[in-house]
């Protein structure tokens, strides 16, 4: 059996091969995006792959408004999940419908190239869920959100499970700065 003293080289050289591989993916995966990195779709592949992907979700809210790009923030990011409470949706549908939101807000930053995406995304994805009262309150805290140039998208059920068709269930806020977004839900419990 080899003594410890002749496995001190070669264990340094792993940690540090180890170590220099790690900090080199992190590095890759915060500047080259997986996706971009080994094609572009075309128009027509983009529209024929979000054709085929089924949801529980019927829509998302179509107010756009003007998304801000926070350009003199440094200010960590993040998306907050506005659930609206009085449904009585279970977890697993809470889980799914809070899903869509996120991926609703993301297309979109996605789709205006934002930086505040890029921001959000190299800080760790950041996202706190908090609860509603209503569907008022959810269009009530979405004009708040547009109107403070935050990315804010409403999912609505397609009703296929427990909720009616058409009900407001979900409300994405941001990503955006930590103030701006605190600015329209910091007053919000938590889930």
């Amino acid at each position: 059996m080899a003594n410890l003293a002749e496995l001190r080289k070669p264990l340094a050289y792993v940690l540090l091969g180890v170590l220099t591989g790690f900090f080199l993916g992190r590095i890759s995966a915060t500047t080259i995006s997986p996706a971009n990195a080994l094609h572009t779709p075309t128009k027509a592949g983009k529209a024929k792959a979000e054709d085929s992907i089924e949801s529980d979700s019927e829509g998302e809210g179509d107010e756009q408004g003007e998304l801000g790009d926070f350009k003199g923030s440094n200010e960590e990011c993040k998306l907050v999940l506005v659930v609206r409470t009085d449904l009585g949706m279970t977890k697993g549908k809470i889980a799914a419908q809070c899903s869509h939101a996120t991926l609703a807000c993301y297309k979109a930053l996605k789709a205006a190239n934002s930086p505040i995406l890029t921001r959000w995304e190299r800080m760790g994805q950041a996202k706190v869920t908090v609860q509603a009262k209503s569907e008022d309150e959810l269009l009530l805290l979405q004009a708040q959100a547009v109107s403070l140039g935050l990315c804010a998208r409403i999912i609505h059920d397609a009703g296929r499970t427990q909720i009616a068709s058409g009900s407001a269930t979900v409300l994405g806020v941001g990503p955006g700065p930590r103030s701006v977004v605190d600015a329209v839900t910091g007053g919000l419990k938590l889930l």
